[in-house]
Protein backbone atom coordinates (compact mmCIF):
# COMPACT_ATOMS: atom_id res chain seq x y z
CA UNK A 1 0.00 0.00 0.00
CA UNK A 2 2.63 2.21 0.96
CA UNK A 3 4.57 2.24 -2.71
CA UNK A 4 1.41 2.44 -4.30
CA UNK A 5 0.20 5.26 -2.40
CA UNK A 6 4.17 6.57 -3.22
CA UNK A 7 3.81 5.98 -7.12
CA UNK A 8 0.44 7.69 -6.74
CA UNK A 9 2.21 10.66 -5.69
CA UNK A 10 4.71 10.35 -8.11
CA UNK A 11 2.50 10.17 -10.97
CA UNK A 12 0.77 13.09 -9.70
CA UNK A 13 3.46 15.34 -9.34
CA UNK A 14 4.18 14.42 -13.02
CA UNK A 15 0.97 15.39 -14.46
CA UNK A 16 1.20 19.07 -12.49
CA UNK A 17 4.65 19.27 -13.71
CA UNK A 18 3.65 18.32 -17.24
CA UNK A 19 0.05 20.71 -17.22
CA UNK A 20 1.97 23.43 -15.81
CA UNK A 21 4.62 23.60 -18.35
CA UNK A 22 2.02 22.69 -21.34
CA UNK A 23 3.27 25.69 -23.26
CA UNK A 24 7.66 24.79 -23.10
CA UNK A 25 6.76 21.20 -23.33
CA UNK A 26 4.78 22.37 -26.89
CA UNK A 27 7.27 24.17 -28.09
CA UNK A 28 9.95 21.81 -26.98
CA UNK A 29 8.25 19.51 -29.00
CA UNK A 30 8.35 21.61 -32.41
CA UNK A 31 11.95 22.59 -32.10
CA UNK A 32 13.11 19.33 -31.10
CA UNK A 33 15.13 20.64 -27.98
CA UNK A 34 16.33 18.47 -25.03
CA UNK A 35 13.45 18.50 -22.53
CA UNK A 36 14.44 17.53 -19.44
CA UNK A 37 12.31 16.63 -16.18
CA UNK A 38 14.12 17.64 -13.25
CA UNK A 39 13.17 15.92 -9.73
CA UNK A 40 14.52 17.68 -6.83
CA UNK A 41 13.74 19.02 -3.21
CA UNK A 42 14.67 22.40 -3.34
CA UNK A 43 11.99 24.16 -2.15
CA UNK A 44 13.22 26.86 0.47
CA UNK A 45 13.89 30.87 -0.25
CA UNK A 46 17.52 30.21 -0.65
CA UNK A 47 17.16 26.97 -2.35
CA UNK A 48 14.76 27.92 -4.68
CA UNK A 49 16.66 31.10 -6.23
CA UNK A 50 19.77 28.21 -6.32
CA UNK A 51 18.17 26.05 -8.59
CA UNK A 52 16.82 28.35 -11.15
CA UNK A 53 20.15 29.31 -11.81
CA UNK A 54 20.84 25.60 -12.97
CA UNK A 55 17.48 25.98 -14.85
CA UNK A 56 18.36 29.25 -16.38
CA UNK A 57 21.79 27.85 -17.81
CA UNK A 58 20.17 24.73 -19.10
CA UNK A 59 17.45 26.98 -21.14
CA UNK A 60 20.29 28.82 -22.24
CA UNK A 61 22.17 25.88 -23.85
CA UNK A 62 19.06 24.86 -25.84
CA UNK A 63 16.98 22.70 -23.66
CA UNK A 64 13.80 22.79 -22.16
CA UNK A 65 13.70 22.31 -17.87
CA UNK A 66 10.25 21.08 -16.30
CA UNK A 67 10.45 21.82 -12.87
CA UNK A 68 9.54 18.68 -10.29
CA UNK A 69 9.91 20.22 -7.27
CA UNK A 70 9.10 18.07 -4.11
CA UNK A 71 9.50 19.65 -0.53
CA UNK A 72 11.74 16.90 1.74
CA UNK A 73 14.59 15.19 0.50
CA UNK A 74 13.19 11.56 2.07
CA UNK A 75 9.96 12.27 -0.22
CA UNK A 76 11.79 13.80 -3.58
CA UNK A 77 14.10 10.39 -3.35
CA UNK A 78 11.00 8.05 -2.60
CA UNK A 79 9.10 9.55 -5.19
CA UNK A 80 12.18 9.51 -7.89
CA UNK A 81 12.66 5.83 -7.02
CA UNK A 82 9.62 4.94 -7.57
CA UNK A 83 9.10 6.51 -10.87
CA UNK A 84 11.81 4.81 -12.11
CA UNK A 85 10.61 1.47 -10.85
CA UNK A 86 6.87 2.55 -11.98
CA UNK A 87 8.68 2.81 -15.51
CA UNK A 88 8.34 6.52 -15.40
CA UNK A 89 11.40 8.11 -14.68
CA UNK A 90 12.39 11.47 -14.61
CA UNK A 91 15.32 12.73 -16.75
CA UNK A 92 17.24 13.76 -14.13
CA UNK A 93 16.90 13.70 -10.22
CA UNK A 94 18.61 15.30 -7.52
CA UNK A 95 20.36 12.94 -4.45
CA UNK A 96 22.69 13.80 -1.80
CA UNK A 97 26.53 12.84 -2.69
CA UNK A 98 26.13 9.90 -0.50
CA UNK A 99 25.29 6.00 -0.81
CA UNK A 100 21.08 6.72 -0.92
CA UNK A 101 21.40 5.78 -4.55
CA UNK A 102 23.96 2.65 -4.30
CA UNK A 103 20.41 0.67 -4.78
CA UNK A 104 19.60 1.61 -7.88
CA UNK A 105 22.95 1.14 -9.32
CA UNK A 106 23.12 -2.30 -8.24
CA UNK A 107 20.23 -2.68 -9.84
CA UNK A 108 21.39 -1.20 -13.12
CA UNK A 109 18.37 2.04 -13.24
CA UNK A 110 20.95 4.88 -14.14
CA UNK A 111 23.40 5.40 -16.99
CA UNK A 112 26.56 6.36 -15.99
CA UNK A 113 28.25 9.53 -16.70
CA UNK A 114 31.89 8.06 -17.74
CA UNK A 115 32.17 10.31 -20.85
CA UNK A 116 32.10 13.66 -18.42
CA UNK A 117 34.25 12.25 -16.23
CA UNK A 118 36.82 11.34 -18.49
CA UNK A 119 37.24 14.58 -19.89
CA UNK A 120 37.06 16.38 -16.85
CA UNK A 121 39.63 14.31 -15.04
CA UNK A 122 37.36 13.30 -12.27
CA UNK A 123 39.49 10.99 -10.45
CA UNK A 124 42.41 13.67 -9.87
CA UNK A 125 39.67 17.02 -10.00
CA UNK A 126 36.90 16.27 -7.31
CA UNK A 127 37.81 15.52 -3.60
CA UNK A 128 38.07 11.74 -2.30
CA UNK A 129 35.24 11.48 -0.08
CA UNK A 130 32.86 12.64 -3.39
CA UNK A 131 34.62 9.92 -5.77
CA UNK A 132 33.94 7.44 -2.98
CA UNK A 133 29.91 7.58 -3.32
CA UNK A 134 30.04 8.74 -7.09
CA UNK A 135 31.98 6.49 -8.50
CA UNK A 136 31.16 2.67 -8.29
CA UNK A 137 32.62 -0.52 -9.94
CA UNK A 138 34.89 2.20 -11.70
CA UNK A 139 32.07 3.94 -13.24
CA UNK A 140 30.77 7.13 -12.15
CA UNK A 141 26.75 7.81 -11.67
CA UNK A 142 26.22 11.01 -10.94
CA UNK A 143 27.47 14.70 -11.66
CA UNK A 144 28.56 16.68 -8.27
CA UNK A 145 27.00 20.25 -8.57
CA UNK A 146 28.73 21.25 -5.33
CA UNK A 147 30.12 20.88 -2.07
CA UNK A 148 28.37 21.29 1.41
CA UNK A 149 30.08 21.01 4.63
CA UNK A 150 27.46 19.99 7.26
CA UNK A 151 28.55 21.27 10.50
CA UNK A 152 28.86 25.08 9.68
CA UNK A 153 28.75 27.37 13.15
CA UNK A 154 26.52 30.04 12.28
CA UNK A 155 25.72 32.80 14.78
CA UNK A 156 24.02 36.08 14.99
CA UNK A 157 26.55 39.05 15.21
CA UNK A 158 23.65 41.41 17.22
CA UNK A 159 23.20 38.58 19.79
CA UNK A 160 26.93 38.00 20.20
CA UNK A 161 26.84 41.74 20.69
CA UNK A 162 23.78 41.91 23.08
CA UNK A 163 25.42 38.66 25.30
CA UNK A 164 28.59 40.41 25.34
CA UNK A 165 30.43 37.87 23.53
CA UNK A 166 34.05 40.02 22.15
CA UNK A 167 34.79 37.44 19.92
CA UNK A 168 33.92 33.97 17.84
CA UNK A 169 34.40 30.70 19.58
CA UNK A 170 38.08 29.10 19.04
CA UNK A 171 37.43 25.93 21.13
CA UNK A 172 34.57 23.27 21.87
CA UNK A 173 35.34 25.18 25.67
CA UNK A 174 34.61 28.79 24.53
CA UNK A 175 31.79 27.50 22.39
CA UNK A 176 29.90 26.31 25.16
CA UNK A 177 31.28 29.30 27.31
CA UNK A 178 29.58 31.48 24.45
CA UNK A 179 25.99 29.08 24.81
CA UNK A 180 26.02 30.15 28.47
CA UNK A 181 26.39 33.95 27.64
CA UNK A 182 23.13 33.85 25.31
CA UNK A 183 21.56 32.08 27.68
CA UNK A 184 21.99 34.46 30.58
CA UNK A 185 21.18 37.34 28.07
CA UNK A 186 18.04 35.67 27.63
CA UNK A 187 18.65 34.71 23.91
CA UNK A 188 17.98 31.09 22.64
CA UNK A 189 21.21 30.02 22.64
CA UNK A 190 21.29 27.41 20.39
CA UNK A 191 18.43 27.66 17.28
CA UNK A 192 17.54 23.92 16.57
CA UNK A 193 15.01 22.03 14.36
CA UNK A 194 14.13 18.92 16.74
CA UNK A 195 14.21 16.47 13.50
CA UNK A 196 16.31 13.32 13.32
CA UNK A 197 18.56 14.13 10.54
CA UNK A 198 19.52 17.55 12.04
CA UNK A 199 20.34 15.97 15.36
CA UNK A 200 22.69 13.64 13.87
CA UNK A 201 24.56 17.00 12.56
CA UNK A 202 24.88 18.02 16.13
CA UNK A 203 25.88 14.63 17.01
CA UNK A 204 28.60 14.98 13.95
CA UNK A 205 29.55 18.24 14.77
CA UNK A 206 30.61 17.03 18.23
CA UNK A 207 32.10 14.04 16.83
CA UNK A 208 34.23 16.20 14.12
CA UNK A 209 35.39 19.04 16.78
CA UNK A 210 35.46 17.08 20.33
CA UNK A 211 36.52 13.48 19.02
CA UNK A 212 38.60 14.26 16.34
CA UNK A 213 39.95 13.05 12.68
CA UNK A 214 40.90 9.63 14.25
CA UNK A 215 38.17 9.13 16.27
CA UNK A 216 35.07 10.29 13.52
CA UNK A 217 36.94 7.78 11.36
CA UNK A 218 37.20 4.92 13.81
CA UNK A 219 33.73 5.53 14.70
CA UNK A 220 32.51 6.08 10.95
CA UNK A 221 34.17 4.58 8.14
CA UNK A 222 35.58 1.78 10.24
CA UNK A 223 32.80 1.03 12.87
CA UNK A 224 35.73 0.19 15.33
CA UNK A 225 33.55 -1.73 18.57
CA UNK A 226 37.22 -1.07 20.81
CA UNK A 227 36.86 3.18 19.68
CA UNK A 228 32.83 3.35 19.71
CA UNK A 229 33.03 1.73 23.27
CA UNK A 230 36.27 4.19 24.75
CA UNK A 231 35.64 6.98 27.11
CA UNK A 232 36.40 9.29 24.31
CA UNK A 233 33.45 8.57 22.45
CA UNK A 234 31.50 8.23 26.07
CA UNK A 235 32.86 11.89 26.08
CA UNK A 236 31.47 13.11 22.53
CA UNK A 237 28.04 11.56 23.27
CA UNK A 238 28.11 13.85 26.53
CA UNK A 239 28.94 17.01 24.64
CA UNK A 240 26.23 16.11 22.04
CA UNK A 241 23.73 15.31 24.95
CA UNK A 242 24.81 18.67 26.74
CA UNK A 243 23.23 20.81 23.51
CA UNK A 244 20.14 20.01 24.46
CA UNK A 245 20.39 22.24 27.35
CA UNK A 246 20.96 24.82 24.75
CA UNK A 247 17.61 24.97 22.95
CA UNK A 248 13.87 26.07 22.69
CA UNK A 249 10.87 24.04 23.96
CA UNK A 250 9.46 24.48 20.41
CA UNK A 251 12.19 22.80 18.86
CA UNK A 252 10.73 19.44 17.95
CA UNK A 253 9.27 19.39 14.36
CA UNK A 254 10.82 22.38 13.64
CA UNK A 255 12.47 23.51 9.99
CA UNK A 256 16.10 23.86 9.38
CA UNK A 257 15.41 27.14 7.68
CA UNK A 258 13.02 28.07 10.45
CA UNK A 259 15.33 27.34 13.02
CA UNK A 260 17.71 30.22 10.82
CA UNK A 261 15.50 32.53 10.67
CA UNK A 262 15.94 32.79 14.52
CA UNK A 263 19.57 33.90 13.47
CA UNK A 264 18.52 36.18 11.08
CA UNK A 265 15.61 37.92 13.55
CA UNK A 266 18.67 38.00 15.99
CA UNK A 267 15.86 35.55 18.63
CA UNK A 268 19.08 33.32 18.53
CA UNK A 269 22.82 32.93 18.75
CA UNK A 270 23.74 30.41 17.00
CA UNK A 271 22.98 27.40 14.60
CA UNK A 272 24.93 24.08 13.82
CA UNK A 273 24.03 23.67 10.63
CA UNK A 274 25.06 22.60 6.92
CA UNK A 275 25.92 25.92 4.45
CA UNK A 276 23.19 25.68 2.87
CA UNK A 277 21.63 27.80 5.57
CA UNK A 278 23.99 30.67 4.02
CA UNK A 279 21.41 30.98 1.66
CA UNK A 280 18.60 31.95 3.76
CA UNK A 281 20.64 34.50 5.13
CA UNK A 282 21.59 35.62 1.91
CA UNK A 283 17.84 35.30 0.74
CA UNK A 284 17.16 38.23 3.79
CA UNK A 285 19.65 40.25 2.43
CA UNK A 286 22.23 39.50 5.18
CA UNK A 287 25.85 39.99 4.46
CA UNK A 288 28.78 37.24 5.75
CA UNK A 289 30.85 38.64 7.77
CA UNK A 290 28.65 41.98 8.71
CA UNK A 291 25.55 40.38 10.08
CA UNK A 292 26.29 36.84 11.04
CA UNK A 293 29.86 35.00 11.09
CA UNK A 294 30.89 31.55 10.14
CA UNK A 295 32.78 28.80 11.88
CA UNK A 296 33.89 26.09 10.10
CA UNK A 297 35.41 24.30 13.38
CA UNK A 298 36.73 24.82 16.87
CA UNK A 299 40.10 23.16 16.37
CA UNK A 300 43.06 24.47 14.16
CA UNK A 301 42.54 20.93 11.71
CA UNK A 302 39.04 20.44 12.33
CA UNK A 303 37.84 17.92 9.74
CA UNK A 304 36.02 19.33 7.10
CA UNK A 305 32.45 17.17 6.82
CA UNK A 306 31.63 16.88 3.49
CA UNK A 307 28.38 16.11 1.10
CA UNK A 308 26.58 18.28 -1.08
CA UNK A 309 24.43 17.76 -4.34
CA UNK A 310 24.53 15.54 -7.31
CA UNK A 311 21.91 14.64 -10.01
CA UNK A 312 21.60 11.08 -11.34
CA UNK A 313 20.35 10.11 -14.25
CA UNK A 314 17.77 6.83 -14.80
CA UNK A 315 17.94 4.92 -17.76
CA UNK A 316 15.82 4.88 -20.46
CA UNK A 317 15.48 3.65 -24.20
CA UNK A 318 14.13 6.92 -25.25
CA UNK A 319 17.28 8.91 -27.46
CA UNK A 320 15.83 12.03 -26.73
CA UNK A 321 15.68 11.56 -23.21
CA UNK A 322 18.96 10.43 -22.93
CA UNK A 323 20.13 13.72 -25.32
CA UNK A 324 18.51 15.69 -22.35
CA UNK A 325 20.83 14.37 -19.86
CA UNK A 326 23.95 14.62 -21.51
CA UNK A 327 22.93 18.23 -22.31
CA UNK A 328 21.72 18.84 -18.36
CA UNK A 329 25.35 17.21 -17.39
CA UNK A 330 27.55 18.98 -19.44
CA UNK A 331 25.85 22.19 -18.11
CA UNK A 332 25.42 21.38 -14.31
CA UNK A 333 29.65 20.66 -14.59
CA UNK A 334 30.26 24.03 -15.98
CA UNK A 335 32.18 26.42 -14.16
CA UNK A 336 29.75 29.37 -14.50
CA UNK A 337 26.85 27.20 -13.49
CA UNK A 338 28.43 25.80 -10.72
CA UNK A 339 29.83 29.39 -9.41
CA UNK A 340 26.07 30.80 -9.97
CA UNK A 341 24.56 28.00 -8.22
CA UNK A 342 26.48 27.90 -4.81
CA UNK A 343 26.67 31.60 -4.72
CA UNK A 344 22.85 31.86 -3.79
CA UNK A 345 22.85 27.93 -2.00
CA UNK A 346 25.98 28.78 0.50
CA UNK A 347 27.66 26.03 -0.90
CA UNK A 348 31.13 25.76 -2.98
CA UNK A 349 31.99 24.64 -6.57
CA UNK A 350 32.94 21.23 -6.31
CA UNK A 351 35.42 21.96 -9.08
CA UNK A 352 39.03 22.61 -7.52
CA UNK A 353 39.78 24.35 -10.94
CA UNK A 354 36.94 26.85 -10.30
CA UNK A 355 38.10 30.77 -10.11
CA UNK A 356 35.87 31.42 -6.48
CA UNK A 357 37.67 35.07 -6.03
CA UNK A 358 34.42 36.51 -5.56
CA UNK A 359 33.08 34.29 -3.47
CA UNK A 360 31.47 35.38 -0.28
CA UNK A 361 33.88 35.85 3.15
CA UNK A 362 32.42 32.50 3.97
CA UNK A 363 32.76 30.84 1.02
CA UNK A 364 36.63 31.73 1.04
CA UNK A 365 36.86 30.02 4.25
CA UNK A 366 35.94 27.11 2.59
CA UNK A 367 36.77 27.16 -0.06
CA UNK A 368 40.62 27.62 1.95
CA UNK A 369 40.46 24.53 3.88
CA UNK A 370 39.59 22.59 0.90
CA UNK A 371 42.76 23.06 -0.10
CA UNK A 372 44.47 21.35 2.65
CA UNK A 373 43.18 17.75 1.73
CA UNK A 374 44.03 16.27 5.30
CA UNK A 375 40.65 18.06 6.19
CA UNK A 376 38.39 15.95 4.08
CA UNK A 377 36.07 13.70 5.84
CA UNK A 378 33.00 12.43 4.71
CA UNK A 379 29.62 13.00 6.43
CA UNK A 380 28.54 9.94 8.03
CA UNK A 381 25.78 8.68 5.33
CA UNK A 382 29.26 8.81 2.72
CA UNK A 383 30.47 5.58 5.19
CA UNK A 384 27.27 4.21 5.95
CA UNK A 385 24.94 2.76 4.27
CA UNK A 386 21.51 4.10 4.26
CA UNK A 387 20.15 1.16 6.90
CA UNK A 388 23.57 1.69 9.09
CA UNK A 389 23.23 5.44 8.94
CA UNK A 390 19.05 4.92 10.15
CA UNK A 391 19.88 2.90 12.66
CA UNK A 392 22.51 5.23 14.37
CA UNK A 393 20.11 8.20 13.91
CA UNK A 394 17.20 6.30 15.16
CA UNK A 395 19.44 5.87 18.63
CA UNK A 396 20.58 9.33 18.49
CA UNK A 397 17.38 10.76 18.49
CA UNK A 398 15.84 8.29 21.50
CA UNK A 399 18.78 9.44 23.49
CA UNK A 400 18.49 12.82 22.90
CA UNK A 401 14.74 12.51 23.60
CA UNK A 402 14.97 10.81 26.67
CA UNK A 403 16.16 10.58 29.86
CA UNK A 404 18.54 7.56 28.39
CA UNK A 405 21.73 6.88 29.97
CA UNK A 406 25.16 7.89 27.86
CA UNK A 407 26.37 4.31 28.51
CA UNK A 408 23.08 2.69 26.85
CA UNK A 409 23.45 4.72 24.15
CA UNK A 410 26.93 4.26 23.52
CA UNK A 411 25.61 0.63 23.94
CA UNK A 412 23.53 0.79 21.19
CA UNK A 413 25.11 2.68 18.95
CA UNK A 414 27.43 0.18 18.50
CA UNK A 415 25.17 -2.46 17.64
CA UNK A 416 23.55 -0.11 15.08
CA UNK A 417 27.38 -0.19 13.45
CA UNK A 418 27.98 -3.56 14.02
CA UNK A 419 28.92 -5.21 10.60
Amino acid sequence: MYKAQKLALACACAALAASGNAPAADAAAANNAPRAEVIHWWTSGGESAAVKQVAQAYRQAGGVWVDTAIAGGDQSRAVTVNRIVGGNPPTAAQFNTSKQFLDIIEQDMLNNVDDIARAQNWDKLLPEPIVQVIKVDGHYYAVPLNIHMQTWIWYSKAAFQKAGIAREPASVDEFFAALDKLKAAGIVPLAHGGQAWQETILFSAMLANVGGKDLYLKVLRDRDQKALASPEFRKVLLAYKRLQGYVDARSPGRNWNDATAMLIGGKAGMQIMGDWAKGEFIAAKQVPGQQFGCIAGLTPNAPYLMQGDVFVFPKTGNAQAVRAQKLLASVVVAPNTQLAFSKLKGSVPVRSDVDASNADFCAQKGIAILKDRSRHLGVSEIYLTPDQNGAMQDVLTAYWNTAMPVEKAQKNIAAALRD
